[in-house]
This record gives structure tokens, sequence and C-alpha cells, in this order.
């Protein structure tokens, strides 16, 4: 859920829950019907609420997953590139010994 729909569905549902506990506290009926009205109220919120955290975990798990997925790939791409690097290190180091070796030999002659 972007950061922009969050706030909106924050201010969507308090203005709906200000709004009915206006019209709850303002209606005429007994204040038994009213309280029950209000925690029915306040259940429903708290549904929607709990509903919506777990939307928004769900999403934040399957956005870490995904990252975690294209870091361990990209580390494999790079510690791969690494690897043949070090090989062509390694064969020019062992040119220039070889090398060496040679120009060795002809001082000692």
């Amino acid at each position: 859920m972007s950061n922009d729909s969050g706030n909106i569905l924050l201010a969507v549902l308090t203005g709906a829950i200000i709004g009915a506990g206006a019209g709850i506290l303002y209606a005429p009926d007994k204040g038994t019907k009213t309280r029950k009205k209000i925690k029915k109220g306040a259940l429903k919120t708290k549904e929607d609420l709990t509903h919506r955290l777990t939307q928004a975990a769900d999403e934040l798990t399957k956005t870490a997953e995904e990252k975690k997925l294209d870091f361990e790939q990209k580390l494999e791409d790079t510690l791969s590139n690494m690897s043949y690097k070090a090989d062509d290190i390694i064969l020019t180091l062992e040119k220039k010994l070889e090398d060496l070796r040679k120009k060795n030999a002809q001082l000692q002659k």
C-alpha cells in the first residue's frame, strides 16, 4: 500500500468514525441502544483496521522477500564475476612468472 493511499484511507476511516459517532449521539434512541450502536461501530472499525493492517503486513513481507531474492541474485552475479576476474589475474600472474623464469634462466647462463 502506498503512503498516499494509506493517508487517504486513514482520513476516510477517521471521517466515517466521527460521522457515525456524531450521528449515533444525536439520534433519538435510548442510551442502551446508543451504546450498542457505538460498540457495534467500534467492533466493525476494529475488524476493518485489523484486515487492512494484515494486508499491509502481507504486502510488506512480499516486498521484503522480493528484495531479498533480488539481493541474493545480485550477490551471486557479483561473486561469479569476481571469480572470473580472479582467474584472469591468476593467469596473468602465471604468465609473468613464466616470463621471469625465462629471463632468470637466460641471466644464469
